[in-house]
């Protein structure tokens, strides 16, 4: 039987043990290998450590281990009898807030660590910022390393009141937030019930992970397709016993992608962009057959009923429900480069399956983190967050962000390096106060 699947992201400030509460989970959950386990138990002997240094099972860079601190985004799998977890631990060094970027932005849930003896900090502030900004609907604050503060109540009710407050600026709902206390590096609430904490009542970290709804949102959404390919099979392919007769092959045009939003089925009204023809949906195909119907996530190749000039970029909709096309784009950027934003820069910007060229406008305001309000701004410097109009080369089909995740967003591309230098989120306000 197949189990749900989570996508969750970890973030926190430097040092507030990230690395070690990933690595726990890990090991509570016996997702580690015998071998691993044991490199790991001989590099804290060799660091004089009593303890196994869990972290060590994720800072896999040699960078990492020498810095002691998390410097890329480290994907990891695990499954439990209830569920299957994909998660990115993403760095808490301020200088590597941009990979919370990339980390969040498909996570479902994000895990916000905070030091029990520090309380929330500025990069707290800015990474919670950040996960109101990409709309990531659920979020744990987990308390970490309780055991340093004595496992005191008054010290969770104090972080948890305050972390509240700042949830509730930046637009989270309060049952979207999960107060936790644990320690990572002695197991206290992550897997199992720590019995110094018969205060607490919730759920423990794993719990809470495999009870929340995975149901994204996505798929509630209008129906949204880019067209990755357009499949024309080749007269080779009708060599094999068991392929369809070659009349047929030669009469199958589809048009393969992975469903971005919303829901598709054989009957369905759609309506090709940025040209806006209309046709209908005849057959839903994958490499195992035909469906009755896909939704967000799924990779398909869709027939429709009429003969459409349709390539790689362009993007199949719901009739009906149709994003905006348009050549001039009011977003947000989060900015990744070293290099700061230069007004009137030109870059190129990468929608679903097209890439177009763009002109970036001076930045009309930028957040201040701090007071989770607008200031003015001449340019954005790395982690900067701001307020920018696009103009583009092509039309495009866009969504604002706050409507449709997958649509609503997109990268900004350095031409001569091919570096990413700017996330984008359509439409979405600086100001979430």
């Amino acid at each position: 039987m197949s189990k749900d699947l989570l996508r969750f992201a970890t973030a926190g400030s430097v040092d507030d043990g990230k690395s070690t509460l990933v690595g726990r989970l890990l090991y509570d959950t016996k997702s580690v290998l015998a071998d691993q386990i044991e490199a790991v138990q001989r590099a804290s002997v060799d660091k004089g450590l009593s303890t196994p240094d869990l972290s060590l099972l994720v800072d896999g860079l040699r960078a990492e281990r020498e810095q002691g601190i998390t410097i890329d985004v480290a994907y990891r799998y695990f499954s439990t009898p209830t569920r299957e977890f994909v998660l990115a631990d993403t760095p808490g060094h301020v200088q590597y807030t941009r990979n919370t970027v990339t980390g969040a932005s498909t996570a479902e849930l994000a895990v916000l660590l905070v030091d029990a003896r520090h309380g929330i900090v500025e990069q707290t502030r800015r990474h919670a910022t950040v996960l109101a900004l990409l709309r990531v609907p659920r979020v744990v604050l987990a308390i970490n390393k309780i055991d340093l503060v004595g496992y005191d109540e008054e010290t969770l009710q104090t972080i948890a009141k305050e972390f509240g407050a700042l949830a509730r600026s930046l637009g989270f709902a309060d049952d979207a937030v999960q107060t936790i206390p644990v320690s990572a590096l002695v197991g206290d609430n992550v897997v199992d019930r720590s019995p110094h904490t018969s205060w607490y009542e919730g759920p423990t970290l794993l719990e809470h992970l495999e009870s929340v709804p995975v149901v994204g949102p996505e798929v509630a959404k209008p129906f949204r397709m880019p067209v990755q390919y357009v499949i024309r099979p080749r007269r080779a392919d009708a060599r094999s016993a068991d392929a369809p007769r070659w009349g047929e092959l030669h009469d199958y045009r589809g048009y393969a992608g992975q469903v971005a939003a919303g829901v598709v089925r054989p009957g369905d009204a759609v309506t090709v962009l940025p040209e806006g023809r209309a046709t209908t949906v005849t057959h839903v195909d994958t490499a195992d057959g035909p469906l009755d119907s896909a939704g967000a996530g799924r990779s398909v190749t869709i027939r429709l009923a009429d003969d459409i000039d349709i390539s790689r970029g362009d993007m199949l909709v719901a009739t009906g429900s149709e994003p905006t096309v348009t050549t001039e784009i009011a977003a947000t950027l989060c900015w990744l480069g070293d290099r700061p934003l230069r007004p009137g820069a030109r870059l190129l910007l990468k929608h679903g399956t097209r890439t177009t060229p763009v002109m970036v406008g001076a930045p009309e305001a930028r957040l201040d983190t701090e007071t989770l309000t607008e200031v003015p701004a001449e340019t954005l410097e790395l982690n900067d967050i701001g307020r920018v109009t696009v103009r583009t080369a092509d039309a495009l089909p866009v969504d604002e962000y706050a409507d449709v995740r997958a649509t609503g967003s997109f990268l900004l591309i350095d031409p001569p390096s091919g570096n990413t230098v700017a996330a984008g989120l359509i439409g979405t306000p600086l100001a979430l106060s």
